[in-house]
């Protein structure tokens, strides 16, 4: 079973954070930063080694670590 939950827009990116029942109940999360549109589109795609008890765990970890990376995309534009 996947989780998808509510796409964030965030500026210029489109996150998308998934979590990935695994055995024995626990839940692997990944995340999708989009940007651009059409022929440009660029798809960053993040997947996480740790293992979470909830879904919601999941999905917070991929969502904070996607925010984190377009922080550091944004400052190093601002520089």
């Amino acid at each position: 079973m996947n989780n998808d939950h509510t796409k964030i827009a965030v500026g210029k990116y489109l996150v998308s954070p998934l979590a990935k029942q695994q055995g024995e109940g626990r839940y692997a999360a990944s995340v999708s930063i989009r940007s651009g549109r059409g022929s440009a589109t660029h798809d960053r795609v993040m997947r996480f080694s740790r293992l979470f008890d909830s879904a919601a765990a999941a999905l917070h970890y991929a969502t904070e670590h996607a925010l984190c990376w377009i922080r550091e995309r944004s400052s190093t534009a601002c520089a």
